[in-house]
Parts: C-alpha cells; structure tokens; sequence
C-alpha cells in the first residue's frame, strides 16, 4: 500500500435466501499504526463506489483508521443472483457483519445518500456501534421527482470506448455533485469504470436497478413512515449536509431534521444539488470538524 492508495479486503455476507456474497471493502489504516484507533466507516451512494472517499479518507487517517465499503453489487463486491437483495434492509445486514469484522463496538458514520439511509438503518438498532453521524444529502423524505431521475439512468447496459468516453456520461447525469477540477473529477471517475473485451462499462451490476425501478409514491410514503421512525431512534451528534440545490433532500424535510429527533446539526453547501462529493477542501473540514469535536 501507498500513501494515496488503500488495502482492499473482502468479509463473507449471509444472504436473505440463502447462500454468501462477498462484499469488498477499502482500509485506509491509521497513521498512527495503532491497532486500537477510532474507526470511521464511509458509505457511498446508490450508483457508486468505495473509492468516492479517497479524499475524505486521506484527510481522516492521521484520527482514524478508515473503511469505506463497495456495496453489495457494486464495485469490487459479488453481484447477487437474486436482485432483491439490493434493497437498504439487507445492507444493514451486510454492514452489521462488517462491523462484526472489524471488532469495534464504536465507529463514526458517514452515509452518502444511500450510504446515508444504510446508517440511520443501523444507528436506529438499540446498542448500535455508530457514534457520530454524517449524513450527506438525504433525510426521511425524499423528493419522489429526484427518485425518478436517478432511475431514468439506472442500470442501462452502457458501454464506452475509452475511460474518458465514460467519465463524460458520468458527468453528463452528475451536474448536482457541482464543480471539479478535470484532475479531481478523473480521479472520482476512474473506479466507476470497468474494461473488458469490448471497452468499458460502469463498475456495477445492472440489476440494483430493479428493486429500485418498483418505487411508487405510495410505497415511497409508506417508507418514508419507516425512515423518520428510525431517524427518530437515532442516539448521539448527527451532522446533515445538504447541497443548497439538491433534488432529493428538500429545505423543509432538513428543516424538519434539525427540529425533532437527534436534531441534526445543519450545513448547506452552495452551488452543489445532489450530492456533495466531499472532495473540496471547505467540505472535508466540515465533516473533519465534526467528527473530531
């Protein structure tokens, strides 16, 4: 391992019908070399990858021994068989074995989107490990609209001729992540991709988009009941950031979050939508600040 690039380790899930799946996750060890240092578990969104904290996990290691896990289907973890394992209440599941994994009965949480709605899952569990809470652009209440531009690009069979080919249609369907740096947004975009004999393809498995393609705004109330429920039961310091023009997380519902429940601390974050990449400096000293406070 280098300085600027992290361990990849894999822990063996059980899944709802049977059988194991392999999820991979990437170790950034503390500097420190202390076996006992803090850990802080880093969980991407719904289309995306581990490798979307390598920034965030390099300004981190000096207090933390950093995990930032591929989800089920995605990245360098197993694709399921059954595409009805790519839903929130199994990878809390998956993510409770990760912890088991990683021996710590306490851990820092950051959850983007997805990776978000995954740690209000298991922070809400009585005696859950989490500690502090970062979740970035996403609450209870998701706008129904946002849902469906995010399924309008979903799991289609794409195929680029070349790296640069893909990390224009990334870009393309990502304006809400705001602005990057060509370097910055090559690096973001690099392990999103996949080579094969015909170019390349996006690094995840097309079916996560199934279950996901069966949101109806009456099943979206119904969760969105679920999801205040357990964002309710939350326990310690929860950090919400919220792109000043996201889609998805509404001023109102962030309203909402800072009023009731653990009564999240809010930041926005001008001239981003969904969702904040945590890639520029302003944004890692907020989450660092909070953490370490």
């Amino acid at each position: 391992m280098t300085a600027d690039a992290p361990l990849l380790r894999h822990v063996q899930c059980l899944r709802p019908s049977g059988g194991l799946a392999r999820m991979a996750y990437w170790e950034w060890p503390c500097e420190s070399g202390a076996a006992d240092a803090p850990v802080l578990v880093c969980v991407h969104g719904l289309s995306r990858q581990g490798r979307d904290f390598d920034v965030l996990a390099q300004a981190m290691r000096a207090h933390y021994r950093v995990i930032c896990p591929d989800v089920m289907g995605r990245g360098e973890s197993d694709w399921l068989a059954d595409p009805a394992g790519y839903q929130i209440p199994f990878y809390v599941a998956d993510m409770v074995t990760l912890v088991a994994r990683l021996d710590v009965a306490q851990l820092d949480w950051v959850g983007t989107s997805m990776g978000g709605l995954i740690g209000m899952g298991l922070g809400a569990q009585p005696n859950s490990p989490i500690r502090r809470l970062v979740l970035n652009d996403v609450g209870p209440a998701l706008e129904f609209d946002a849902l469906q531009r995010i399924g309008a690009y979903l799991g289609k069979p794409l195929r680029f001729a070349s790296e640069q080919e893909g990390a224009q249609y990334m870009a393309s369907i990502s304006a809400g992540f705001g602005p990057h740096t060509p370097e910055q947004w090559a690096a973001l975009s690099r392990p999103m991709l996949r080579q094969d004999s015909d170019g390349f393809r996006l690094h995840y498995d097309p079916k996560i988009a199934v279950p996901f393609s069966g949101i109806t705004p009456a099943l979206a109330t119904a969760g969105e009941q679920q999801l205040w429920a357990a964002y309710d039961a939350l326990h310690g310091p929860v950090l919400l950031l919220r792109g000043a023009e996201s889609d998805l997380l509404s001023k109102p519902t962030a309203q909402a979050m800072a009023e009731r429940g653990p009564r999240a601390r809010v930041h926005e974050i001008a001239g981003v939508g969904h969702a904040p990449m945590l890639v520029q400096a302003d944004q890692v000293a907020i989450v660092k600040e909070f953490l370490l406070a």
